[in-house]
């Protein structure tokens, strides 16, 4: 990964954090059989996929991805549940604002929460 890109992926990430506070909703893409989510480009993990903004999701809600719609999250439960889940499960990672390329920084869910909290 170029630095360039390193460094678009890491602003995205801190605006995905300063947007999710300032209006407390995470979005993702939903459809009856659950939730969006991609093989790691990185690790041996799953990768659920976050934005900060349903017309983000939205824009995503393609291809593979036809039959989900955005949803969101309240931030206290994604926060209080979402977040403590997936680091227990030991195997997902969250895909924080992720491009139309599927490029954007895989997180630990411990590390996002404690960004998203101080």
């Amino acid at each position: 990964m170029s630095l360039h890109l390193t460094a678009d992926l890491q602003a995205s990430y801190r605006r995905f954090v300063t947007r999710v506070r300032e209006t407390e909703v995470v979005w993702g893409l939903r459809n009856a059989e659950g939730w969006a989510q991609c093989p790691s480009n990185e690790y041996e993990a799953r990768v659920l996929l976050f934005w900060s903004h349903e017309a983000y999701a939205r824009r995503h809600a393609v291809e593979v991805w036809a039959d989900y719609a955005p949803a969101s999250i309240p931030l206290a439960e994604f926060l209080d549940a979402w977040l403590p889940g997936m680091h227990a499960d030991g195997s997902a990672l969250a895909g924080v604002e992720f491009n139309a390329d599927l490029a954007g920084l895989e997180v630990e869910p411990r590390d996002l929460a404690i960004d998203l909290l101080t």
